[in-house]
């Protein structure tokens, strides 16, 4: 497909849509992305064509659907590049392929677990909750090595980090983090929500355990999720939730387990959902996620060097080191204020506040901040107007 933005745009349907006769400036792509088309007509097609139970139903109907959930398999693991179907894991957001590793290891008094100082709700919490069965848990300073290698311990059986920050779009050195913490025995869990939708994962190459990510922030539907596991590793880990579709049999007193992955996906799935992942992950590869990588570099950039001195940018002062994400805070106004007046003046959607970062937000006694976040879809023009709508609030202050 090659990466041209006008022919891109025509694919979402929301963005041909106004707003009190103003087009949509949608900046809020770290929560979540909007949805071609493409993805859209591959969830109706399931509604529409085989809605029925998939892995359990031998009609032609079920078997329709365990057609499309195996096609979405593969095609989520060639995107990926793991090593085979048996790795990937659908959940249904991030959320829950990070709460799946963490208690699913067995970890116990006396094991010890680290992540950064910058990690999301989603991976803090559940490393807190081991905190009451006596885990260690220490944190590092996000992206410094030396201090990672102080806090690793013989002890540490889990090293979980964010790859790229939902706060402020800085990447981690996870490559070295891997191997350090692989050279002292520990697993490694990575949170890439904030990395998989922008950057090219070579799940093989980068050789950690264990990778999460969600659908939802790369072009799918709401409700979708994946756990990228070694296979080895998904043997020995216990489910999150068990039920229907991940016992091949049981009595009343024993059971006897699904072969990977389908012990970790119980009950009913969201198969809509799981074919409009795989749809989202051919329309990224189609267009190349360097390519993509390199818009929204640009992107960052043009409004870094027109607001550099009018706003508080948070993170490095380069812009192709915060990825997509361009944070910030006005003084003398909160977060949400700055977002309100660009939602209510222009249709320019953001997020505003602590990003489900509270803890790095409480540490530097801050309040958050507003947080534009871009995408393949946007546009320079409408970086222009972003830049335009914050120098009269800039004006208007004075």
């Amino acid at each position: 497909m090659g990466f041209n933005i006008e022919k891109i745009r025509r694919d979402f349907p929301i963005l041909q849509k106004s707003i009190k006769g103003k087009p949509i400036i949608y900046f809020d792509n770290a929560c979540q992305s909007l949805r071609p088309k493409q993805v859209i007509d591959k969830i109706l097609q399931y509604y529409n064509e085989f809605p029925a139970c998939g892995e359990r139903s031998h009609h032609k109907l079920g078997k329709q659907v365990d057609s499309a959930v195996i096609e979405s398999r593969k095609t989520l693991r060639k995107f990926f590049n793991a090593r085979s179907d048996k790795e990937v894991v659908f959940t249904k957001n991030t959320t829950e392929a990070l709460n799946l590793v963490i208690n699913g290891l067995g970890l116990k008094q006396g094991d010890a677990v680290i992540s950064s100082d910058k990690e999301h709700n989603s991976n803090l919490l559940p490393l807190q909750f081991l905190t009451k069965k006596g885990v260690d848990y220490k944190q590092f300073e996000f992206g410094n090595i030396d201090d990672f290698q102080e806090k690793l311990s013989k002890e540490t059986k889990l090293v979980s980090v964010v790859h790229v920050s939902n706060m402020d779009g800085t990447v981690n050195p996870v490559k070295e983090i891997i191997k350090i913490a692989h050279d002292n025995g520990s697993l490694v869990l990575i949170d890439g929500a904030q990395s998989a939708p922008h950057k090219e994962i070579d799940f093989k190459k980068l050789d950690c355990d264990f990778f999460a990510a969600s659908g939802h922030k790369m072009l799918g539907p709401s409700g979708t999720g994946i756990l990228l596991a070694k296979e080895k590793l998904l043997e020995n880990l216990n489910p999150l939730i068990v039920g229907g579709s991940t016992v091949v049999e049981t009595t009343y007193t024993s059971y006897e387990f699904e072969e990977l992955p389908h012990r970790f996906e119980a009950g009913l799935q969201n198969y809509a959902g799981i074919m409009g992942f795989g749809e989202a992950a051919r329309y990224l590869s189609k267009i190349g996620l360097k390519n993509i990588e390199k818009h929204e570099h640009n992107l960052n950039r043009i409004a870094t060097e027109a607001l550099k001195d009018k706003v508080d940018i948070l993170g490095p002062a380069e812009a192709e080191k915060r990825s997509g994400i361009f944070s910030f805070n006005i003084k003398k106004m909160s977060p949400h204020d700055i977002a309100i007046i660009l939602d209510h003046s222009s249709n320019i959607m953001m997020r505003s506040g602590a990003h489900c970062d509270h803890s790095w937000f409480n540490a530097h006694n801050m309040k958050g901040s507003a947080r534009a976040s871009f995408y393949l879809y946007n546009t320079e023009e409408e970086i222009n107007a972003f830049i335009e709508e914050i120098n009269k609030i800039k004006k208007h202050l004075s």
